[in-house]
């Protein structure tokens, strides 16, 4: 039932033009979630509900809040986490990241939201994350462009590409955090409060 809905929802991506995880990289953290006793999850960004839907359906403990600003991506969000029967433990937030306040503590939090925005997410979040929790931010390749700019001429493509790098610094200079860098999907980032004894895989 959920693989049929699954492809569905990659179809529709495909078709649409919507972002959503490479395999390689939503496969890596769904064995992450696994391996960790992951429970609590927040995302910052929804798109169509496909990346909260794979870590829901991994068993029935895990509950997620999303958040989503776009207006049609809720709704198509909302509309396939009710198709896969997931209304009770996926709970989807229609609103700016920036602007809405989460109370709790999560084990896991995803930022797959505006790149541009990533440093503000990840300062405006870390309040909300466990101990022992991580954060794993996505996109820091961006199909290769961050490593190897040459290969567009787009300028608001560029400006883009210098924020995931300021990102990437940002992350290896924090005092805080320790963070990983994994070449899968288009590149992840893996962070975790310094000395603390979280598993890796």
């Amino acid at each position: 039932m959920v693989r049929i809905q699954l492809d569905k929802i990659k179809t529709y991506a495909k078709n649409n033009h919507v972002p959503i995880m490479q395999d390689s990289g939503i496969e890596y953290i769904l064995e992450y979630i696994k391996n960790n006793n992951v429970k609590k999850i927040l995302e910052i960004g929804s798109a169509i509900g496909y990346s909260a839907i794979r870590f829901a359906s991994i068993n029935n403990d895990i509950e997620v809040t999303t958040i989503e600003r776009d207006n049609n991506m809720y709704k198509e969000a909302v509309k396939n986490i009710k198709d896969n029967n997931l209304e009770d433990r996926i709970n989807i937030i229609h609103g700016d990241a920036l602007e809405t306040n989460i109370d709790g503590k999560y084990d896991l939090i995803f930022i797959d939201a505006a790149k541009s925005q990533y440093i503000k997410f990840f300062e405006k979040y870390k309040i909300n994350l466990d101990k022992n929790g991580v954060i794993i931010t996505d996109n820091l390749s961006f199909h290769g462009l961050v490593e190897d700019d040459s290969k567009t001429h787009n300028r608001n493509t560029l400006q883009l590409v210098k924020k995931i790098r300021k990102y990437i610094e940002f992350l290896k200079s924090n005092e805080e955090f320790d963070t990983e860098f994994l070449k899968i999907g288009d590149g992840i980032s893996i962070s975790k409060f310094k000395n603390n004894t979280c598993n890796n895989l």
